[in-house]
């Protein structure tokens, strides 16, 4: 692809990411044909030198992808931008100019690991940022999600809730709510076992629900009964399984147990 068309089709990129609302369709046409010319060019993963100024381009298509991924809501497309941007984060992060995308892009891809339970990986990440520990907790992007994961393991899941007016950018709200659905799950299999029915208000409430509407095509999805009327839901119960328990075999297989220790001893 020519120099001159990679520049003309980059500005249109911009101009469709900036655009409110943000150009969704557009910028995936764009960032398709951009990423093949940056193949061409070599820079989709450099090696090597580079003009600088070619890099600076190649890791700001790379980080709008980032970011158009979430708001189309494609994960795994942003998990391919990510690993991309990682040569540029840390091969090229002593010649290229710091990005001012670049931890807003790490913070969401720690998020990103907690809505995919991956704590392991999340520590490990958190580890290997470029920043003391002192600084990553000053930095709004990479606080968030470090605050996250505390309250998810303290189990203080309103404060999830409420950290998604504090979100430090608009895409961070994709994740937390990701992540209150997984919460909602958890809470709404420990509701089914402890109780029978519950009142509509008080089962929005532990769900954090503020729209009736959403409770309702919750409920329906987890087959929950709905009175209306009364204002209740009424939890569908699994039948218990009848287990029949194998008392001679178990018998049998002790006795054997006690021989093979009396011959031991």
């Amino acid at each position: 692809m020519a120099p001159h068309k990679l520049a003309a089709l980059y500005s249109d990129l911009q101009k469709a990411f900036d655009a409110h609302p943000c150009d969704i369709k557009r910028c995936g046409s764009l960032l398709g044909q951009l990423k093949i010319g940056l193949i061409q060019a070599g820079l989709l993963l450099p090696s090597g030198e580079h003009k600088l100024e070619d890099l600076v381009v190649a890791r700001d298509i790379l980080e709008i992808g980032a970011f158009w991924s979430i708001r189309a809501k494609d994960v795994p497309s942003f998990d391919r931008y990510f690993s991309q941007l990682q040569t540029f984060y840390t091969d090229y992060s002593s010649v290229l100019p710091p990005s001012k995308r670049e931890f807003p892009i790490r913070g969401l891809n720690l998020i990103r690991l907690l809505t995919q339970n991956r704590i392991a990986d999340f520590h490990t990440t958190l580890e290997s940022l470029p920043l003391p520990a002192d600084e990553i907790n000053e930095n709004p992007y990479l606080r968030h999600p470090v605050n996250l994961e505390r309250w998810l393991m303290e189990g203080s899941y309103s404060k999830v809730w409420n950290a998604r007016a504090e979100a430090p950018a608009e895409e961070y709200k994709f994740f937390v709510d990701s992540l209150m659905g997984t919460i909602r799950n958890e809470i709404a299999s420990c509701e089914e076992t402890a109780y029978e029915s519950l009142p509509l208000k008080d089962a929005a409430t532990l769900l954090f629900f503020t729209s009736k509407s959403d409770l309702l095509r919750f409920a329906e999805k987890r087959g929950w009964e709905v009175n209306l009327t009364a204002a209740t839901i009424t939890f569908a119960r699994k039948s218990e399984e009848n287990m029949e328990i194998p008392k001679q075999k178990l018998i049998a297989a002790n006795l054997a147990y006690a021989r093979e220790l009396e011959q031991i001893v």
